[in-house]
């Protein structure tokens, strides 16, 4: 009997000729100097498991004992890089989120099957965990068996790329460095790579600025570029799409919503449902909104202005400070993840997206500010009559609101600029009496 091979190597995502080895430090096309886009041996896939058996081997290591097969990431190893030894593997068990069932808040806004899947329930506290995993994965088993030379590590970052990437570089022992735009990262998220151990660089820019400048760190060839420019870390967030279908019962959902800023889970989400699709796991696809906050919106106003390209903005300040981004890296990844996902841009204005946030926490949720960029999305198209009342929708949580404390205390004392903060709850100073206290919750119940 013939073993099967498995592979994936880097290609040109506009189609240039050639190959590249996912060991190379390669970002961008050398014939054109576009993006770059894992291609795996689908045919090889498709000898190895039908649909069925595929599904078959994917529930069986879902949430295993064993740390790799557990991983929401290398529990579906064959299909994110097959060439990584399980030994070289640099994970923390990273995926497996829950797909919450947001029943009250459905019911609120007449969405009854609207779930929200809870990426910030990561090691790291965000998406960024699943595709750092192979990134890092791939890079340190290269460098272990001498296909790739040591080097550092690097990133732009408005917080939870950074801190990934630092646990990850820590948990293989490689160094990192972190570009950071001064006075735009929240405190908690400012702390993850600095306890890890990284060197953490505070710039005085934007993240634009900054991605501008660990690109060209990176084309010298002094650090590896860990933004999801490369497209290892694409691989590692398609899983997402992977969860989202097996935890619904391999049917998938009618509508995915995400915030997004540099548009890489946008690509990462198209890839993973149309791998599911073409290799017999699922029927169809999803259709796909990007989210997009008002004050960084260039692909809402490309999409609604028939573009075929995004235009760079200048991004103004938006509590949403992950999805901060006027000039975004996988702009033409995420047009072509809209064209096949029948997919629509929706934007959030700084009152919406608070909002939504406090309705999510009104009815059990714990919203990070750019989840609510995606919840008052999702809200919007129910309104205007594009997500039926029976379409199943599923909200892409990408972060921990544990990291935006600042957020959530500015919104219940009516401090945020911009918005009304109608569900404030601020806390009842009282007097140490029982009498007192069982007054004023007679009065208000």
């Amino acid at each position: 009997m013939t073993m099967t091979t498995l592979s994936a190597v880097f290609r040109c995502f506009s189609g240039c000729p050639g190959e590249h080895s996912l060991d190379q430090a390669i970002y961008r096309c050398p014939t054109c100097g576009g993006l770059l886009a894992v291609q795996h041996d689908l045919a090889a896939l498709s000898a190895l498991h039908d649909g069925a058996g595929w599904r078959e081997v994917f529930d069986s290591r879902y949430r295993a004992r064993d740390i790799v097969d557990g991983s929401g990431v290398w529990g579906k190893r064959e299909w994110v890089a097959p060439g990584v030894p399980t030994g070289d593997v640099v994970t923390t068990g990273e995926g497996g989120s829950p797909l919450f069932p947001a029943r009250r808040l459905g019911a609120e806004v007449d969405i009854p099957e609207l779930y929200v899947k809870q990426c910030g329930a990561s090691h790291t506290g965000s998406f960024k965990d699943l595709g750092m995993t192979v990134l890092a994965s791939v890079v340190s088993s290269a460098i272990k068996h001498g296909r790739m030379t040591p080097r550092t590590l690097a990133c732009a970052s408005t917080g939870d790329t950074s801190a990934a990437l630092a646990a990850y570089g820590a948990l293989a022992g490689m160094p990192v460095a972190v570009l950071l735009p001064r006075g735009l990262v929240s405190t908690a998220q400012l702390v993850q790579p600095i306890a890890h151990g990284a060197r953490v660089i505070s710039l005085d820019t934007d993240f634009d600025g900054c991605m501008k400048v660990v690109q060209e760190l990176a084309a010298r060839d002094l650090v590896y570029l860990a933004n999801s420019m490369n497209p290892l870390r694409i691989e590692g967030q398609k899983t997402v799409a992977f969860e989202v279908a097996q935890q619904l019962g391999w049917d998938p959902p009618e509508w995915i919503v995400l915030p997004s800023g540099n548009l890489g889970n946008a690509a990462a989400l198209h890839a993973g449902f149309a791998m599911l699709k073409e290799l017999g796991l699922t029927s169809r696809m999803p259709r796909l909104c990007v989210a997009q906050a008002e004050n960084a919106n260039p692909m809402y106003r490309a999409f609604h202005a028939k573009e075929t390209t995004v235009a760079s903005v200048t991004a103004k300040k938006t509590v949403a400070s992950a999805i901060q981004i006027g000039a975004p890296v996988s702009a033409p990844r995420a047009m072509r993840a809209l064209e096949a996902m029948n997919g629509v841009v929706e934007q959030a204005s700084e009152d919406e997206l608070s909002d939504a946030c406090a309705r999510a926490d009104r009815a059990g949720l714990y919203a990070c500010p750019h989840t609510g960029v995606a919840l008052a999305a999702a809200f919007k198209l129910r309104a205007q009559g594009l997500i039926k009342k029976t379409d199943r929708v599923v909200v892409v949580s990408t972060a921990n609101a544990l990291k935006f404390t600042e957020f959530k205390v500015r919104y219940h004392e009516g401090t945020l600029p911009d918005v009304d903060s109608r569900r404030a709850n601020k806390p009842v100073e009282l007097a140490a009496d029982v009498d007192v206290v069982a007054k004023h919750l007679a009065a208000t119940s």
